[in-house]
């Protein structure tokens, strides 16, 4: 099994530490939102090494939709090559695990669906999409 490279961003190293050391437990919002987010491992692109980013939790039917905002920076956050890269995920929701593929959403209207439900989930997804010019991709992940 490849290592785990925590990311350099210190709020997030913290917040996948108590969400994981808690198994769940704690950390599952984000920051001082109080919105809950899910806990997404994956593999890096070019370092193989094992990756994990909290993401705003949007439950659609069995799957979760990952919407690559950055907050609505100009570039797509480095989760997104590496779920291109490689599609096999682990997504911790809370105290659940699950084993799941990401696959990018290109048809217009299963996209625009999923748009709608992260941003019924987390509204400041608008706000992030008026801030780029950059088309925010989405994905679902879904079970195995």
């Amino acid at each position: 099994m490849a290592d785990y490279i925590p990311t350099p961003v210190n709020w997030v190293r913290k917040q996948v530490e108590l969400y994981e050391s808690s198994g769940g437990t704690q950390g599952t919002t984000l920051m001082d939102t109080g919105m809950p987010c899910i806990l997404v491992t994956h593999t890096g692109n070019k370092s193989g090494a094992v990756r994990k980013t909290p993401l705003m939790r949007v439950k659609v039917d069995e799957g979760y939709v990952l919407v690559g905002s950055l907050g609505g920076a100009p570039k797509n956050p480095v989760w997104v090559h590496n779920l291109r890269a490689n599609n096999e995920v682990d997504i911790r929701d809370a105290t659940e695990v699950f084993k799941m593929r990401a696959r990018e959403v290109t048809d217009d209207a299963e996209r625009e669906r999923y748009w709608v439900a992260g941003v019924e989930a987390y509204p400041p997804y608008a706000d992030y999409k008026a801030k780029t010019s950059r088309k925010i991709p989405v994905f679902i992940a879904e079970l195995v």
